[in-house]
């Protein structure tokens, strides 16, 4: 594919940042995201049981929540990508979703009724919609193009290390102030803090020409970039929430403390593979990975699906960690890799935004399978979407693409 008549980034010489082939916005924005997940993930797996067993809230409303927060999450992603490139500024929309999403933790401390979680959560993943596309695409401007797959690996580490730690925090803060849940809100407040002054303080950003032509069209981009975001489309169609993995471990009679403890090994997978596989990615390509990553993802929920034995959960959440590792920073640098650079936070927008649909699709079409024909049948489902995209990225992807930058 010829894309030598694009116009390529003007790149400034920038010294690496304690880790060769790192840049300072790279390990600042990892670092932000770090402390971001831990506030994140000390609430996430509460909220639900403050919402039904202190607020007294049906588990409709608990899906109803989750629903409308991660809905306007992918739906702003485009949105802020896009109008990240029209103006040419990316720290503004960095700074304003952190913010956003740090100001809805102390929120929920005041909760009395349930309405009030609804507009924390929102507030949340509005704030996550607005930063998400537009630190990508500052992490893509930051990172030299030979390490672009190793920056993205770099922050996907410490983003889920973060989700490591604030889940043992939680654990922790309850049980000192027997279960004290609006304490444990206010305290989520403050790794959000840092994260906030780590921006306002250490990240910059390079000048950019502003893109006013830029457009949520999808026909503006490239061949490769539109048979990938299918492929991705496909794959996310059978990407149901992880709650599943967990409702599944519980099947087949894990307790929830084991689940947590489960999941905790999945980020822990995923945060020691990231690095290494965004590295790898930058010397074998995007596709090889990502074909890994589907295949991978399909050996286990088909072990999740046919599982004899309780046993297999702690490999399976294990190996799951190396699917994620394998797929989503590498994911956002093989978009990148296929567009301009004044058009990088709109592509990783409706990238991020198109995924985002689909899994929640794919969460209804989940529930639908195991509630009306049985518990095993959404993994099978969700192998057989992936096997058929691992497949489509050979057959419709070339193997190595011109790097656009």
């Amino acid at each position: 594919m010829g894309m030598g008549n694009m116009q390529t980034q003007p790149l400034e010489e920038e010294p690496d940042f304690l880790i060769p082939g790192i840049k300072k916005n790279v390990f600042i924005l990892g670092l932000i995201s770090l402390f971001t997940d831990i506030s994140s993930e000390m609430l996430y797996p509460v909220i639900p049981i403050f919402l039904t067993a202190v607020l007294g809230a049906p588990m409709y409303v608990v899906g109803l929540i989750e629903g409308i927060a991660e809905g306007t999450a992918s739906i702003l992603k485009v949105v802020s990508g896009w109008y990240s490139d029209r103006t040419g500024k990316r720290k503004p929309f960095v700074i304003v979703g952190y913010s956003l999403s740090a100001i809805s933790k102390p929120l929920m401390a005041f909760a009395y009724v349930w309405p009030l979680v609804l507009v924390a959560r929102f507030l949340d993943r509005f704030g996550k919609g607005v930063r998400t596309s537009a630190r990508d695409a500052l992490i893509a401007d930051s990172a030299p193009l030979a390490q672009r797959g190793k920056s993205f690996g770099l922050h996907r580490t410490m983003d889920t290390f973060g989700a490591v730690l604030g889940p043992i925090f939680a654990i922790l803060i309850l049980y000192m102030t027997a279960d004290n849940y609006r304490l444990l809100f206010m305290l989520a407040f403050l790794p959000a803090l840092v994260s906030i002054l780590l921006i306002a303080l250490f990240v910059s950003e390079r000048k950019q020409v502003p893109n006013k032509k830029v457009s949520f069209k999808i026909s503006q981009f490239g061949r490769d970039f539109k048979v990938f975001l299918l492929i991705s489309v496909i794959f996310a169609l059978g990407n149901s929430s992880d709650v599943f993995l967990i409702l599944r471990a519980t099947d087949v009679g894990f307790t929830v403390t084991a689940v947590l403890l489960c999941y905790i090994v999945y980020n822990i997978t995923n945060a020691i593979v990231s690095y290494p596989a965004g590295t790898l990615s930058d010397k074998l390509g995007r596709r090889s990975l990502m074909f890994w990553g589907f295949l991978i993802f399909a050996a286990v929920y088909l072990g999740f699906a046919l599982m004899p034995a309780n046993i297999y959960v702690w490999p399976l959440f294990a190996i799951y960690g190396v699917y994620a590792a394998f797929t989503d920073g590498v994911g956002k640098a093989y978009v990148v890799d296929l567009v301009p650079y004044d058009k990088r936070g709109t592509a990783l927008g409706i990238y991020h935004t198109a995924t985002g649909i689909m899994m929640i699709f794919a969460s209804i079409i989940a529930g639908l399978l195991w509630e009306f024909i049985g518990s095993s049948v959404p993994f099978v489902y969700g192998a057989v979407t992936a096997l058929l995209s691992a497949v489509l990225l050979v057959v419709l992807m070339p193997k190595r693409h011109e790097i656009v930058g």
